[in-house]
């Protein structure tokens, strides 16, 4: 069995490499991280942005009926008219 000898400058090039590796490991699991915090982080503004926007459905979602509103209203409002002025000539004919 034979056994290979490295010199000290092969031997300190290896750890310079082990510990190179190391680090660039250590780098790519930091990134990593950051990023899936990130994405949490942008899925749960998107559910906010998600819920913000169906609240603004649902408050607008019976903005169809203004028009049919508006016309009872209308209707309304000219009835009264009509029973005001019955009772305005009623009154001026009680009065005199």
């Amino acid at each position: 069995m034979t056994v290979l000898a490295l010199t000290e400058t092969q031997e300190d090039l290896w750890w310079g490499a082990v510990i190179g590796g190391f680090m660039v490991v250590l780098a790519v699991a930091a990134l990593l991280t950051i990023l899936v915090l990130l994405v949490r982080r942008i899925d749960q503004r998107v559910v906010a942005v998600r819920d913000s926007l169906q609240a603004a459905a649902a408050n607008t979602a019976d903005t169809a009926l203004l028009a049919e509103t508006a016309a009872g209203v209308e209707a309304v409002l000219s009835e009264g008219l009509k029973h005001h002025l019955f009772l305005g000539r009623v009154r001026q004919a009680v009065r005199s």
